[in-house]
């Protein structure tokens, strides 16, 4: 009897694994290419209205305030995208459920790590689905659409599908629903097994609260009255003061003659002057000084820096007294940030993808595989060689074959393919 067929004999009666309608389910609208622009012209009060109707449900707003922000403000997009690209930017894996826990069936486990591992890897754009889903980072929510198709054996995942932010929103039970054409104000309750839904609670509290982006939102909002007044004072500091002295029998129109001329001179750098014409440039104050609001600007991005990053100083070095050890100690403080992201999103694609990937092939009784980033440290080839030599030939050790390949980054060849053995070493 095969290990399928086990498992479906396994099976207690009475339980059914609920299967969603094949295709897509949420049809592009032209609503999602409309974009508001909330944060220009953004104040304090409208700032704190947008953040309440979040808390109320609608997240169209604060959504699309999210991704000005990022527009607006280099530091911030810096930091968020190394907070993403230090968990998208790692290769990942799927592990049977054998390795991970005690008392399973290693054959029907290792053969459901298998199926989901080469549907994973089959899809063009599951890569995609992971940087959309990351994005959840700074909003705490992102969805994507599982897309099935049915086959002979069931069904079968063809696609995953970001959704639009602007179409989320949360009923009245802090439950996240999607706004579809049918749906256009209350929402579509989500089916079961069709949608991935990742919310890691980067901070605590209220769903829509739990992003990062909005524990920054103030930050952003004080850099950007900071950057504002910063410009208006270096325009009018900044630039040489022009200043002409004229005879005192110029008449009026000698003097609106001279004065346009001033203005011009600000402008086009050139101007001719009688000689009777006494022209002085008033340098501005060179040095370093540009008032408080450098100290505004920079103070604004090392509070964006610890709220992602958890440090300041892998991001801001200049002018810092800060000693190896201190930097060492916030890198490591930025690793540990990594590992709980890599954790919150291995649980989200077990939970929506690997499981209903595996029981629709296997049934309700399988094993789920575990999904798992590859955080293996880069070590030297040549001590890692010896340690295996030693562990497998003297010790007895039993080492994966694929782990050991993957990890000295050799490929494993083909059946056909010429392969190279001790004697071709030994000639």
């Amino acid at each position: 009897m095969s290990v399928t067929s086990r498992i479906i004999n396994a099976l207690r009666p009475g339980r059914e694994l609920k299967q969603p309608r094949p295709g897509r389910l949420l049809r592009a609208r032209k609503e999602d290419s409309w974009r508001d622009y909330p944060g220009d012209g953004l104040t304090p009060s409208r700032l704190a209205q947008i953040l309440r109707a979040a808390d109320e449900g609608a997240l169209d707003v604060a959504m699309q305030l999210y991704e000005q922000m990022e527009e607006k403000d280099a530091h911030l997009f810096s930091v968020a995208s190394t907070r993403r690209l230090a968990l998208t930017g790692v290769g990942w894996q799927v592990v049977s459920a054998a390795e991970m826990t005690d008392g399973v069936d290693r054959a029907l486990a290792d053969e459901a790590a298998d199926y989901c591992r080469g549907e994973l890897a089959r899809l063009e754009r599951f890569d995609e689905a992971l940087q959309h889903l990351s994005l959840a980072l700074g909003r705490n929510m992102a969805l994507a659409e599982l897309v099935w198709e049915s086959s002979e054996s069931g069904h079968r995942l063809a696609d995953i599908v970001p959704v639009d932010f602007g179409r989320l929103m949360f009923d009245e039970l802090d439950q996240p629903r999607v706004l579809t054409a049918e749906a256009g104000y209350e929402g579509m309750v989500l089916p079961a097994n069709k949608f991935v839904v990742h919310s890691p609670h980067s901070v605590s509290g209220h769903p829509s609260r739990g992003g990062l982006l909005r524990v920054t939102a103030l930050a952003f909002l004080g850099k950007r009255y900071a950057v504002k007044d910063w410009l208006v004072f270096a325009e009018v500091f900044g630039m040489p003061v022009r200043i002409a002295r004229y005879e005192p029998a110029a008449t009026a129109e000698e003097k609106s003659e001279l004065l346009e001329m001033l203005q011009r001179l600000g402008s086009d750098a050139t101007g001719i002057f009688s000689k009777a014409v006494e022209l002085e440039l008033v340098e501005a104050r060179r040095g370093s000084n540009a008032g408080p609001y450098q100290a505004l600007c920079e103070f604004f991005n090392r509070e964006i820096s610890k709220a992602w990053l958890g440090q300041t100083l892998t991001t801001d070095t200049a002018g810092s007294t800060g000693t190896f050890a201190a930097a060492a100690i916030h890198e490591q403080v930025r690793a540990d940030l990594r590992e709980d992201d890599i954790r919150k999103e291995a649980r989200t694609i077990r939970r929506d993808v690997l499981r209903p990937l595996a029981q629709f092939k296997f049934g309700l009784a399988v094993p789920v595989p575990y999904f798992r980033r590859n955080l293996e440290r880069p070590r030297d080839l040549r001590e890692l060689a010896d340690v295996l030599a030693t562990a497998v030939s003297k010790l007895g050790i039993r080492v994966p074959r694929r782990w050991a390949h993957e990890t000295l980054g050799i490929p494993e060849p083909g059946e056909s393919e010429a392969v190279l053995d001790r004697e071709v070493e030994a000639q």
